[in-house]
């Protein structure tokens, strides 16, 4: 008697404890490219692995022509089928004013939200430093991907084109896998 009583209450325990499966993300890629190098270049772009789970992206970009007062990003979601389509979003923000009233632009809040606190980009124009992030891990992108607003499972790439008076300065790209 003991013995089914001690089965049904981990059974209840374990039925009550694990109701979801939670999706995790793991960064597979990442590209960085200065179009203009006398305008900005990146010190380093780098995906570490420091094991099997735990990965993280940490990059500097050097600006040459320091305040930068004038700045627009293209970012632009895709997702892998066969090769990499457009998926859902594909904007393009004035950085600078976005800061004025940052509830006007909701999709780049969530993208910005994802390596805000990993970056020193967290301020309003004009930027008269390096712009570094530093240590942005997949732990942190996968709550905001999976939580705050959920994907469906898959192969992903982020895709960024920094424009600073209204010329291309950098590309950047980041692959990912959700499952």
């Amino acid at each position: 008697m003991n013995i089914k009583l001690n089965f049904i209450v981990v059974f209840l325990v374990n039925f009550f404890l694990i109701r979801e499966v939670h999706s995790l993300i793991e960064f597979t890629n990442m590209k960085c490219e200065s179009v203009d190098k006398d305008f900005s270049d990146f010190e380093y772009c780098r995906l570490k692995s420091k094991n099997r789970t735990f990965k993280y992206i940490s990059l500097k970009v050097n600006l040459f022509k320091v305040p930068v007062s004038r700045i627009k990003v293209n970012i632009a979601l895709f997702q892998r089928l066969n090769g990499y389509k457009p998926f859902l979003y594909n904007i393009t923000v004035d950085v600078c004013g976005y800061y004025k009233n940052p509830k006007s632009k909701p999709v780049y809040t969530f993208f910005y939200n994802l390596f805000k606190s990993a970056s020193n980009m967290n301020h309003s124009c004009p930027y008269n430093h390096d712009l570094v992030v530093e240590k942005l891990t997949a732990e942190y992108v996968n709550h905001q991907m999976t939580t705050v607003l959920p994907f469906p499972n898959g192969n992903y790439m982020v895709k960024m084109h920094w424009i600073a008076y209204d010329v291309l300065r950098a590309v950047f790209s980041i692959n990912y896998s959700l499952s």
